[in-house]
């Protein structure tokens, strides 16, 4: 069964200037939304979410894929995804959607990526927050990529909605200038390959 799509979105944000100071290379921030039927709403408990899963999740997937690439073209640096579930469904189903390399690979080979795509899922009302986290599509070190994308949909999720997310970024977060993880690494002696020392 193919996803019930009720609409689609895509916010497109530059920070030109952040702490009163300009960004040399404005930041491009990047987030394509579907909000979809919930396939679970009103079954009770399910025990094996994969059929819906397998059927949707890759249409999601190339979905909101195209629709990223369509503003950001071939220069896309960061990315990320989210889910928000509404009240009427249960955190895994946020999880579904977004936690299967049939939804993420979509993107992530779409764009080159080499890190896995950093996530958040939650369950809200219409109008809950929409944080699309973001890190480096390359390398999950890189601090300068670490970003937020911060959004909502006044009118949904509906209580028998999902809303799926891909962000993405040009550019790092404006400004940047904590360093990176391997700075850190370093200065406690720690092996950059091995940073848990297992």
């Amino acid at each position: 069964m193919p996803a019930e799509i009720r609409r689609t979105l895509t916010t497109v944000q530059t920070t030109f200037i952040e702490g009163g100071h300009p960004v040399p290379a404005p930041t491009l921030l990047v987030a394509a939304m579907a909000i979809i039927r919930n396939p679970w709403f009103g079954r009770g408990y399910v025990e094996n979410l994969r059929p819906e899963i397998h059927d949707q999740a890759p249409e999601i997937g190339r979905l909101l894929s195209e629709m990223i690439l369509e503003v950001t073209g071939d220069r896309i640096e960061g990315a990320g995804k989210a889910s928000v579930v509404g009240m009427g469904g249960e955190i895994e189903h946020a999880q579904a959607m977004t936690h299967t390399l049939h939804f993420g690979n979509q993107f992530r080979e779409a764009i080159s990526a080499k890190s896995y795509l950093v996530f958040t899922n939650t369950r809200g009302a219409a109008g809950s927050s929409l944080m699309i986290p973001l890190m480096h599509k390359d390398d999950g070190g890189l601090r300068s990529h670490y970003q937020t994308i911060h959004t909502t949909v006044p009118d949904a999720p509906a209580e028998d909605e999902i809303i799926v997310a891909l962000g993405a970024s040009v550019g790092g977060h404006p400004n940047h200038r904590i360093g990176n993880r391997y700075e850190d690494l370093k200065e406690m002696g720690r092996d950059v390959d091995n940073p848990a020392g297992v």
